[in-house]
C-alpha cells in the first residue's frame, strides 16, 4: 500500500513515487570496485500553504516557481487540524542500488521485497513514509560490448544496465549472476511556518 490522499498527491505532482530500480539514471551508477557497482539518486521538493479549508479538507499549495495546487486531504490523513498558512509540504524520495558480480552463477533467481511505513503521532504535524528493499539474484543474459549494455533477467523482469567501463564490461558474460539490493525511501511531512518577529 503507498502513502495515500494529501500526503501522496503531493508526491505524484513532484515525482515519481515506488519506481523501479531501472529509473535511476545510468549516470548515477559508478563503480565501486571489481565486479561491483552503487548508485543513489536523491530528489527533494518543497511546496508552501497559501490557504486551508477545513470544512472541505482541501488545501491550497504553492510550487517554488508560483503556480498554485489544490488537494483535498482524505481522512487517513492524521492531524489534518495541525496545518497553517505558511507552512512547508517537505517531499523526499531516495533510491539506492548495490549491484555485485557473481562468476559463473548457479544461484537460482529470486526477489525479496520488504516494505517500512509510518505516520504522525498525534498532536504533531502530518507527515508519512515509506520505505522499500528489494533483494534479488538476475542472470546474465546477454552482453552487448559494442552498446555497452547488459541485459539481466530477474525473477520477476528483464532489465538493460548501462556499464561504461569497458574493463569492467570484459568481466562480465553471459550466464553470470548478478546479486543486488535496490532501495527506495519516500518521506513527506508538513513542517511550521517559521515564527514572525515581534516589532
Amino acid at each position: 500500500m503507498r502513502i495515500r490522499s494529501l500526503l501522496a498527491s503531493v508526491t505524484l505532482v513532484l515525482l515519481p513515487l515506488i519506481a523501479s530500480a531501472q529509473q535511476i539514471p545510468a549516470e548515477g551508477v559508478t563503480l565501486v570496485g571489481p565486479g561491483k557497482f552503487a548508485g543513489v539518486f536523491e530528489e527533494t521538493a518543497t511546496l508552501t500553504v497559501e490557504s486551508i479549508d477545513k470544512a472541505t479538507r482541501s488545501v491550497v499549495l504553492q510550487r517554488a516557481n508560483g503556480e498554485m495546487l489544490k488537494i483535498v486531504a482524505g481522512d487517513e490523513v492524521r492531524n489534518f487540524d495541525q496545518i497553517k498558512v505558511g507552512d512547508k509540504v517537505v517531499s523526499r524520495h531516495t533510491q539506492a542500488l548495490v549491484l555485485e558480480l557473481k562468476k559463473g552463477g548457479a544461484g537460482v533467481r529470486e526477489r525479496i521485497e520488504s516494505t517500512d511505513q509510518g505516520s504522525a503521532k498525534p498532536g504533531e504535524k502530518p507527515s508519512a513514509y515509506e520505505a522499500k528493499k528489494i533483494a534479488f539474484v538476475a542472470d546474465v543474459q546477454k552482453v552487448d560490448l559494442k552498446k555497452q549494455i547488459v541485459t539481466l533477467r530477474g525473477a520477476k523482469k528483464t532489465l538493460q544496465l548501462k556499464v561504461k567501463d569497458p574493463e569492467q564490461l570484459k568481466l562480465i558474460k553471459k550466464g553470470d549472476q548478478v546479486e543486488g539490493v535496490y532501495a527506495e525511501a519516500v518521506a513527506i511531512s508538513v513542517v511550521a511556518a517559521p515564527a514572525k518577529a515581534k516589532k
